[in-house]
Order: structure tokens, then sequence, then C-alpha cells
């Protein structure tokens, strides 16, 4: 197999063509620096989702989530919108503010708080909907090039993908990132990486991005060579292994298909510092080291999975408050441990619901936007 071209976004060139899944929580400003360091600076890194309404209102906490480090380029933003003529303000004010290079939308999220109002996932069943807000977004940005990432469908009886994406490019949207799963898996099951093949072949006018189940530089090597996709979208695949950029890297550069050049196995001692830089850059975004260390809590179980810590100091280390306090613990701990066998593997959410929760008569006709509550857009949570 012939590794894929360049990727093109509008006017900017992605090599390798790799890029960060917008996470909410998690893709903020020192998340995406991590992974551009490790990957020399190559990739795509977007940003957490940003709604629509509270980007319009100047939300505070918004407003610190579309900051953008000076050696983040191209400044790539996603938004997360279901009214046309919101999503349409946010972009233009995007564009008329420069506020970012590259604009992703968001039709993928899975979460009921954002389904229960006809967003994310549940979006494109209602394709005038999903037609409208594109050609805002399009008609918005001027020159700045719009994509959008999205799943199947809500489940198997209601996908969506294959209209979705010819709707997409008959609106001019730049690319298409599908994730291989409906709303009703979630995270859950095993990502459907033919449904990223078909969309390739149905919209051949555009690049495809595939998305699920990238948890190591020879999958995301594997999905391009199975599919055919344009490039990779790695989103909990990089849960505590930022350092998987600098694998992706290899893999599309030096190393072959079948051969990914070497991937990083980092002893614990080198995770280690990766955390407590993490940890240090959190602060310094948040502009107060405790509340860097709190929020960094989190990733403390991915960092660690697979090393020999045990359950006691996995604790004691996601309950820290302090730089010191975190690097005092993690001194005690057998730093010399080499990379695990059961290191790898899946991270982050892995449950599947089941059931997608929708506004009342959702399904009922694909047409009709009658479903789409005014509070739709008056979340100004930032993100």
């Amino acid at each position: 197999m012939t590794l894929p071209p360049p990727l093109r976004i509008g006017p900017h060139t992605v090599w390798p063509p790799v890029v960060l899944a917008p996470m909410a929580g998690i893709t903020n400003a020192p998340f995406r620096t991590l992974c551009r360091e490790f990957s020399g600076g190559k990739g795509l890194f977007v940003s957490e989702m940003i709604t629509t309404r509270a980007l319009v209102e100047r939300n505070e906490k918004t407003m610190r989530l579309v900051h953008f480090d000076e050696g983040e380029k191209p400044r790539s933003l996603q938004l997360y919108g279901v009214d046309p003529a919101t999503v349409g303000k946010a972009v233009r004010m995007i564009a008329d503010e420069d506020l970012a290079d590259h604009i992703d939308l968001n039709f993928g999220c899975p979460v009921p708080k954002v389904t229960r109002r006809g967003g994310g996932s549940a979006l494109p069943y209602k394709r005038n909907l999903l037609r409208a807000i594109l050609r805002e977004a399009v008609t918005g940005a001027g020159g700045l090039p719009v994509t959008m990432k999205m799943r199947k469908g809500i489940d198997d009886g209601h996908l969506t993908y294959l209209d979705a994406g010819r709707i997409a490019v008959e609106e001019g949207v730049t690319a298409i990132a599908l994730h291989g799963r409906t709303a009703a898996q979630h995270y859950g099951g095993t990502a459907d990486w033919e449904a990223i093949a078909r969309l390739k072949e149905a919209v051949p006018e555009i690049p495809v991005l595939g998305n699920g189940d990238i948890w190591s530089a020879a999958d995301a090597v594997r999905m391009v060579r199975e599919t055919g996709c344009d490039g990779v979208v790695v989103g909990r695949g990089c849960l505590g292994r930022p350092w998987l950029f600098g694998d992706l890297v290899n893999a599309f550069g030096a190393g072959t298909p079948d051969s990914p050049a070497g991937s990083a196995e980092p002893t614990l001692r080198e995770v280690a510092e990766t955390m407590l830089r993490h940890a240090r850059l959190l602060g310094e975004w948040l502009e107060d080291e405790a509340r860097g260390v709190i929020d960094f809590r989190k990733h403390v179980a991915w960092y660690t999975k697979g090393f020999s810590v045990g359950s006691e100091m996995r604790k004691r280390l996601a309950v820290t408050s302090s730089l010191e306090e975190l690097g005092a613990l993690l001194a005690d701990v057998d730093l010399d441990q080499p990379w695990p066998s059961g290191a790898d593997g899946p991270r982050g959410r892995t449950s599947g619901r089941n059931r997608v929760v929708l506004p009342d008569g959702w399904l009922a006709d694909p047409y009709d936007c009658a479903g789409v509550g005014a509070d739709a857009e008056l979340d100004t949570s930032g993100g």
C-alpha cells in the first residue's frame, strides 16, 4: 500500500494526515501543546467543542477555551450548534476577529445532554437542518475551511452518514471525519471501519478521515490501508499517551505500512516527567497551580495504565492538589519500570448505551425540523 499524500484542509497542508479529535475537558491548550511537542509540530490539533451560543455571547469560560498558543498553526476550532442563524453568527465572529484558521462542526457527540436537544450525532437525521447549518457556516466562514465530524447515524435503523456526506459536499464542506459507530453504540463495541470505506467511495470529491479504535500508530496505518481514507482522527487513543503523535509521525514517515517505525515505549520515569509537565502546563493556563493539578487528576489513571503502581497509590495521585505533592508521590513509585504489555488498548469511555435520548418526535420525519427546541442553543457551559 502507498501511504496517503499530505492532507489538504483548504489552504492548509497537514502531514502526516493525523488529527487530534476534540474531547471536552481534555483537548485544551495544554494538552494540545504536549501532543504537538511529541509530534514535532506535525499534524492538526483541534480545540475542545465550543458551544456557538456561548461564543456569540462571549461567555468567559468559552473565551478562555478559544485561546491558542502562538505555536499552533493552523488554529483549529470545533463548534457545536443546532440553530443555523447562531452557527452563522459564531462562524462570522471567528472569521471577522481572526480567532481560528479552520472550523470543524460537531455532529458526532453522543452524550444525552447534547442529543436530547437535537444536537451532535442526532442532528444529521434532520437533513434540511443539517444543510442549513452547513450553508450558514460555509458562507459565514469566508476563506476559512469548514469541516465536519459525524457518526454513522443514530442507530443501525437510522443511518445518516452517506446522506450527510453528500449534503456536506454540496454545501462546500472541505473534509469529513467519520467515527465508525452509531450514537446508540456510544463508545462500546467495535468501530465499523467498512463504513469509513463506504463514505470514501460515496464522496470522492473531498478528504474523508477515519475515527474509531485507533490505539496505536499501527492501528492508524491499518485503517488507512483497509479503508482508503485520507487520514485519521485520534481521540481516546491519546488519553495518557500524548507521545502517540510522535509514533504517528514515524509510522507515516520513516515507517512502512506493515512495519511502522519505532513506537514510543517510555519507562514509568519518562511517563512521570510527562505527567508533571502536563499538570504544570494546566496550572500556567489556568493561572492557578492548584486548579491545574486538580484538573490533571482525571488523567492519572490513563497515564499509569498497565504499570505496577497499586490501587492505593493511584487513589492518592488522583487527589493531589500541588505540583510538589504530585512529584513527591511519583517519586515513591518504582520509576524504573519498563513499558508494560498491559499499557496498550482501550482507555476512556468504553460502554455502550443502546438508547439515544432524543427530542420528542425526532424520528418521525427526517425532513421536518420542528423538533428543535428554542432552548437548544441556550447552553453557555463553554463546551
